[in-house]
């Protein structure tokens, strides 16, 4: 099961280290960078941003972060919960922690010269062609294609939802995660929660806060039942 606050808190401590990875990868690759300059310039010349290109760069970099940790949380939940059937990409309780490594040891034995930037990029687009998920993972849209991890970094993020708890022993196939998104009721709010509460920053700058739930139901109350009353 999900525990979220301890899920939220070891996420804020990855999400620090994701930023310090792509702030280093602009640092050292200066067409890394360029996008993420030329999009400045263009917020800047249509008068979107009056901020300085250091401290607007810093909340590029926050978003692309949280970025990566959601799509591989939401990817984690389709995997403990069975939604991709037997597959597993990133990791899952039980067996599919080693289905998930297995995917990743066959991918890179086709592949032996990228890293696992190029492998999750590869999951991504793999989850994508699925019924309703083009668009959480579509290029334009998702910061994970315009501002990329490095291979250390994405490596980090990949070993973050293999690692099994302290009473994991040596039984890795029955092994606890320490992480276990499985749910038989599949609420998915606790995605509204992180990328509401990932970042402080990035929940002030954009207003991030999550509908709490009597406005939910009373927005459905009189649209969607109405409308399914009405039509079936």
């Amino acid at each position: 099961m999900i525990s979220c606050p301890d899920l939220l808190a070891d996420l804020q401590k990855l999400l620090v280290k994701l930023q310090d990875d792509l702030r280093a990868r602009c640092a050292e690759r200066p067409k890394v960078e360029a996008p993420v300059r030329a999009q400045y310039d263009s917020a800047r010349a249509a008068k979107r941003t009056a901020e300085a290109y250091e401290s607007w760069r810093e909340a590029q970099f926050t978003q692309a972060a949280v970025a990566w940790i959601l799509c591989c949380v939401f990817i984690r939940f389709l995997e403990d919960n069975g939604l991709l059937g037997d597959t597993a990409y990133l990791s899952g309780p039980g067996p599919r922690l080693a289905l998930a490594r297995d995917q990743h040891t066959l991918y890179f034995r086709q592949r032996p010269t990228e890293s696992d930037r190029e492998y999750l990029y590869h999951v991504f687009r793999t989850i994508r062609r699925l019924p309703g998920l083009a668009a959480l993972f579509h290029d334009t849209h998702n910061p994970v294609w315009h501002l990329g991890l490095s291979g250390d970094g994405a490596q980090l993020l990949l070993e973050f939802w293999q690692k099994l708890s302290a009473e994991a022993g040596q039984n890795l196939e029955h092994a606890p995660l320490v992480h276990d998104f499985t749910d038989p009721d599949l609420d998915t709010r606790f995605l509204g929660d992180l990328y509401q509460d990932l970042s402080e920053d990035a929940k002030k700058r954009f207003a991030l806060l999550q509908t709490p739930l009597f406005i939910e139901e009373f927005i459905l109350d009189r649209t969607l039942t109405p409308a399914i009353e009405t039509f079936g």
